[in-house]
């Protein structure tokens, strides 16, 4: 019963505001895809988490955290003092040209210019984004 109560629910409220149904349906499919271009484009050097190993540092949890802060990582010189906040146009940033977002870093990729790809893909690293991104991870 506990199942069912919540699945009727959720078709209630999308009879009675069938834009909400739209737009959580859109946010799962944009994450679902993003998880894949993550795994087409990202995974070969970055894993989603600390239990997986990876070239770079693991992206759980990136949404929001200090650029150069995750611990144990050795990162350039260049983006340990940036002083940058990992925010959603940071990324964006990142993901588009990180050379020439940040010279001096030394991560080599190519760049991911299609913003729709970086949308999905930036929707995906929100979703693996557990806490709460108000303040800085130290």
């Amino acid at each position: 019963m506990r199942v069912i109560v919540p699945a009727i629910c959720l078709a209630l409220s999308a009879t009675v505001n069938p834009a909400l149904a739209s737009e959580a349906t859109f946010e799962r499919i944009k994450i679902d895809a993003g998880a894949k271009l993550f795994v087409a484009e990202c995974r070969r050097c970055h894993a989603t988490d600390a239990t997986h190993e990876s070239y770079g540092p693991p992206l759980e949890n990136v949404v929001g955290r200090a650029a150069g802060s995750y611990p144990g990582y050795d990162y350039s010189i260049a983006l340990e003092a940036s002083g940058i906040v990992w925010t959603k146009a940071a990324l964006r940033a990142w993901i588009e040209d990180n050379a020439g977002f940040m010279p001096g870093t030394k991560m080599r990729h190519v760049g991911i210019s299609d913003r729709t790809v970086q949308d999905f893909i930036l929707a995906y690293l929100g979703s693996i984004t557990t806490r709460d991104g108000a303040a800085v991870s130290e």
